[in-house]
């Protein structure tokens, strides 16, 4: 990764992850492993970092994570209920305490006016719930939608585990 400054975010993620002990997947679509990658360039991961879905296609969600066909044919792949499904199939696969998952539409091809060329969906699992966040990054190109998609992530991410800090677990 030559971005220093996703780099620092990963490194600050991954101390985070240690500080509050919680164990970390992702499952990504648009990014193709791209926020694994991210998060593994970092050393120390391993004590965070559990698992990298990459789920590509659709029969991917589907066997990987337990995305409902159904779902994916009524909304499409690129849809928060997609996203949900994907974070939440993720957190019970894995085991892990916090995952998140990305759909979206990289480009330069692809998008429609209701789903234009930069829309991506996020999911994030943890102990207290699901939520999805959706976002349109600007412009037509792919690399720099992956690398906002990343960051955005990451930050994410970051903000989930600052939440366990002000909410330990109960027991």
């Amino acid at each position: 990764m030559t971005d220093r400054g996703l780099q620092h975010l990963a490194a600050r993620l991954i101390a985070l992850g240690i500080e509050t002990e919680t164990q970390i997947a992702t499952a990504e679509s648009c990014t193709g492993g791209l926020i694994a990658g991210a998060l593994t360039e970092i050393a120390g991961a391993s004590a965070v970092f559990t698992h990298g879905f990459v789920t590509y296609s659709n029969d991917a969600k589907v066997q990987c994570l337990g995305v409902p066909a159904a779902l994916i044919a009524q909304h499409g792949a690129v849809s928060a209920p997609v996203a949900l499904a994907m974070a939440r199939g993720a957190r019970s696969v894995s085991g892990a305490d916090l995952t998140l998952s990305v759909t979206g539409i990289a480009g330069p091809g692809g998008g429609s006016p209701e789903k234009p060329v930069g829309l991506v969906f996020f999911g994030v699992s943890d102990r207290r719930g699901t939520i999805v966040h959706r976002r349109v990054f600007a412009g037509r190109d792919r690399h720099n939608v992956r690398r906002e998609t990343v960051r955005t992530a990451l930050r994410l991410l970051m903000t989930a585990l600052q939440a366990r800090l002000s909410s330990p677990p109960q027991g």
